[in-house]
């Protein structure tokens, strides 16, 4: 228990498949990827990078 096989996977790609639609699919994957990327980018905070960026803007 605890562990996800194949069949597991499948299923659930099986449901995705019926909820969204085969057209659906490909946008709520960009919309994933990009959240990540913005987690990521959140999630590496410097401040010194901070103030490069604000005095760039002035």
């Amino acid at each position: 228990m605890g562990k996800i096989g194949f069949t597991e996977i499948l299923l659930i790609l099986l449901v995705v498949v019926l909820l969204f639609g085969g057209r659906k699919i490909p946008e709520l994957m960009k919309g994933i990827g990009q959240g990540m990327k913005e987690f990521k980018k959140a999630s590496k905070y410097d401040p010194d990078e901070e103030k490069k960026a604000a005095e760039h803007k002035e």
